[in-house]
């Protein structure tokens, strides 16, 4: 099955779970031998393969005793800065998002008389 955007949180956590047992499977451990190779308990890494919800850093474990860390970095990959936004920001990190702007066209056009007082 393949995770897409489509696909519930359950879903997903199932099919990370699935892919997990098999990986696992390949590399011919048992579950009690993956555990003890990531420092987690052997429940943690059944309801992990169940689709069960568990610490990220229980996963990051697994994936480092796997061998699938460095597949992170396609996951989630580092953030290029454009060379603008780098003179903008002076060489320094961005912390904050900004908030959208509204478009002019959305508050139209002040005509003398509108929204004031009537006296």
């Amino acid at each position: 099955m393949r995770i897409s955007k489509q696909l519930v949180d359950e879903g997903v956590l199932q099919e990370l779970g699935a892919r997990i047992g098999q990986a696992r499977l390949q590399r011919n451990l048992t579950q009690i031998e993956l555990a003890n190779q990531s420092g987690i308990s052997k429940r943690t890494l059944e309801r992990m393969e169940a689709g069960g919800s568990v610490q990220l850093s229980s996963l990051i474990r697994v994936c480092r005793a796997l061998g699938l860390l460095e597949r992170f970095d396609a996951l989630i990959p580092e953030a290029a800065v454009s060379p603008m936004a780098q003179l903008k920001l002076r060489g320094k990190e961005r912390k904050r998002a900004s908030l959208a702007k509204e478009p002019a066209a959305a508050y139209g056009k002040w005509k003398w008389g509108d929204g004031g007082d009537d006296t």
